[in-house]
């Protein structure tokens, strides 16, 4: 016999179970006053999260939740809510006319972006001192830099929360000092003490770790610690632990050489790079921020020369082995997403290919058009291809309608490729997934390999994914001295 609930009375109830590994999470902490949820991504944080705040809202003193989402997420969250309850969450936004109403509401669950927040801190100020408010912030890593605005409005406000949780796959976003920031939100330094300086100083994967071993060892020390420090109120599941079945990902690294005019335009920049960075013919980086600007050009030229020299008109290394891959995939009758971190590209291959009706997202489309491109993707079976910058749409999507993913090129941030590839392995994939990287011989590609590698298996030593045993065994420094091998052997040309 079904539940007769009262047109008055909210229904807390959940339209779906939970698998279990998310109801060992939820009892894990729903009675915690702040609390991570760390789930590799594809695992399904979203019901965690929504299952929580319906006990909240039930069994605790709480009398609304705001979630804190990235924009292009909102109508993610949204949809979730229809799916999986019976709430309708009010929206906050840019109008503050539409604001003043909904925090002048008795709403239950309000949605808003971290802009949002900053911009309307005052106002939001005034609410949780009304009311007693739980926040729940998705994608954490948003916070990461304790220096930026954005994060410190969000410290102003923690103590006005009654409970907070924050939530993202990838807590160590890029380096492990990452971390600091989000959980110093939670618990205010008691776990990872209150100064960012001396933490980041710790925990630094800087690239002077290959030639001394006793910095290389302070640092693995530093790392080690973090989890221990905050696994009281943090929770994580990979795929492998949690028990769901995924099928298998593979990866597959295709290698393709240097068109010569585009060799000259990358070794002309590599010459640029080490005379700034060199003293008495020493490589020095000091620097880093800098140096990753100068790297960022070497990137571009080996993605694409036309990044930098617009009267470049031959083809760049890579294109002959995209257009393979896409064939060889819609021959198969499969979809694809295929990842750039410029939008020069994306525009470019969305014309290239435009037989394959493909769409596009990047960070100069509109919200409405990054989600009208979604669900084409999704929905149209003749759209076989999406192109994306990984910055607009690496996060909160599932896109497990395709099964491939071919990465053009890929920058220097781990969050970024780690949170791209698993646009299409989640939980509703039904097929083989494979995850394709093109990289050009003798480039800055092979440093960005080695460098993406070495962080994310830092990042499995921060989240406790793996012990410090095992970390010394798979730990490789390499990048620092693949980068200095770049710069050397071109003074070593030079000088012949």
């Amino acid at each position: 016999m079904s539940k007769i609930i009262s047109p008055f009375k909210i229904n807390y109830d959940a339209k779906h179970n939970a698998f279990p590994y998310q109801t060992q999470a939820l009892n894990a902490i729903k009675d915690f006053p702040y609390a991570a949820i760390f789930h590799e991504q594809g695992l399904g944080k979203t019901k965690i999260a929504i299952d929580l705040l319906l006990y909240w809202l039930q069994k605790r003193d709480i009398d609304t939740v705001l979630i804190v989402t990235k924009k292009q997420l909102v109508a993610n969250w949204l949809g979730e809510f229809a799916e999986h309850t019976f709430i309708h969450p009010k929206v906050l936004n840019t109008s503050k006319k539409d604001n003043f109403y909904v925090l002048n509401s008795p709403a239950k669950v309000v949605i808003t972006n971290f802009e949002t927040l900053s911009t309307d801190k005052v106002r939001i100020s005034l609410f949780l001192k009304s009311r007693n408010v739980a926040i729940i912030i998705d994608e954490s890593t948003k916070i990461k830099n304790p220096d930026s605005k954005l994060t410190k409005d969000f410290f102003d406000l923690r103590g006005l929360f009654k409970i907070r949780v924050i939530m993202t796959g990838t807590p160590v976003a890029n380096r492990p000092y990452d971390i600091w920031s989000q959980i110093f939100f939670l618990d205010g330094g008691a776990s990872l003490g209150s100064s960012f300086k001396e933490f980041k100083s710790n925990t630094d994967l800087a690239n002077n770790l290959s030639q001394d071993n006793g910095a290389r060892k302070d640092f693995e020390n530093a790392v080690a610690q973090i989890w221990p420090k905050i696994s009281g109120f943090s929770i994580r599941e990979t795929k492998k632990t949690s028990g769901i079945v995924l099928p298998q990902k593979n990866y597959e690294s295709i290698y393709v050489d240097f068109e010569p005019d585009q060799r000259k335009i990358y070794n002309k920049i590599v010459e640029e790079m080490f005379l700034e960075v060199s003293r008495n013919g020493n490589v020095y980086f000091d620097d880093e921020s800098a140096i990753l600007k100068r790297l960022l050009r070497l990137l571009q030229v080996t993605s694409s020369p036309t990044l930098v020299d617009d009267r470049y008109s031959k083809s760049s290394a890579k294109d002959n082995a995209l257009e393979k891959l896409i064939q060889t995939i819609i021959g198969r009758n499969e979809k694809c997403i295929v990842w750039s971190s410029f939008i020069e590209n994306v525009n470019r291959f969305a014309k290239k290919y435009s037989c394959y009706n493909p769409r596009k997202i990047h960070g100069s489309m509109s919200i409405d058009e990054r989600t009208k491109s979604v669900d084409l993707f999704k929905n149209e079976p003749e759209c076989k291809v999406l192109f994306a910058t990984p910055q607009a749409a690496k996060e909160g999507l599932t896109l497990t309608v395709a099964n491939n993913v071919i990465f053009y090129d890929r920058g220097f941030n781990l969050d970024d490729y780690l949170q791209a590839q698993d646009r299409i392995h989640r939980i509703s994939q039904k097929k083989e997934c494979f995850i394709y990287n093109l990289i050009v011989k003798d480039s800055v590609d092979e440093w960005i390999d080695v460098l993406l590698e070495a962080k994310q298996r830092a990042a499995f030593l921060a989240q406790g994914d793996i012990t410090s045993q095992q970390y010394a065994k798979i730990a490789d420094y390499g990048y620092g001295d693949i980068i200095r091998k770049i710069l050397q052997e071109n003074k070593e040309l030079e000088n012949d």
